[in-house]
């Protein structure tokens, strides 16, 4: 793997909800950690990485291993606070696979910004899906306390969006 392939892998895993990616192309070995692994984790699940879809050359062995998705949460994109509990607060999540955007088009405001009181049924984003534009509707009301993902990043299905203070 050359410098340009190893640097678009890291992009792609920091996108993804890996914990570790372990990669053996020969005498070439490389190991990826995020820091959501653990060795306690349940055992790996080996993944054939497609050649054309990842961009990576063929053939390579993927050993990956998911992330908990119920422990740490990623490093917010946006917070009101940083040091703020999660303990109480209520989650909106992707119920599509996609492309997250905060708003309906790059020169329009974001549906819901941080601060904002949202009201279940409110319009909180838009995900792409297929050349599609699903409105992310809350099922959820208080104020929006993190947005955790970048605007107009891929989003996997059940994927944490917002945390939402009930009490807002």
């Amino acid at each position: 793997m050359n410098y340009k392939e190893i640097q678009d892998l890291l992009k792609f895993i920091s996108k993804s909800e890996l914990a570790e990616v372990r990669i053996k192309e020969g005498d070439f070995e490389l190991t990826v950690r995020n820091k959501n692994y653990s060795k306690n984790k349940a055992a790996s699940t080996p993944l054939m990485a497609s050649p054309v879809a990842s961009g990576l050359p063929a053939p390579m062995i993927f050993d990956a291993q998911p992330t908990n998705t119920t422990a740490t949460a990623p490093a917010a994109v946006e917070s009101g606070e940083d040091e703020m509990s999660t303990d109480n607060l209520l989650e909106i999540r992707s119920p599509i696979v996609g492309t997250f955007y905060r708003s309906a088009s790059p020169d329009k405001p974001p549906y819901v910004s941080i601060g904002d009181t949202i009201a279940v049924g409110s319009v909180v984003s838009i995900v792409e899906a297929m050349k599609l534009f699903n409105e992310i509707e809350s099922e959820v009301a208080g104020k929006i306390v993190k947005v955790m993902i970048e605007d107009a990043s891929p989003v996997e299905y059940d994927q944490l969006l917002f945390l939402v203070d009930p009490k807002g």
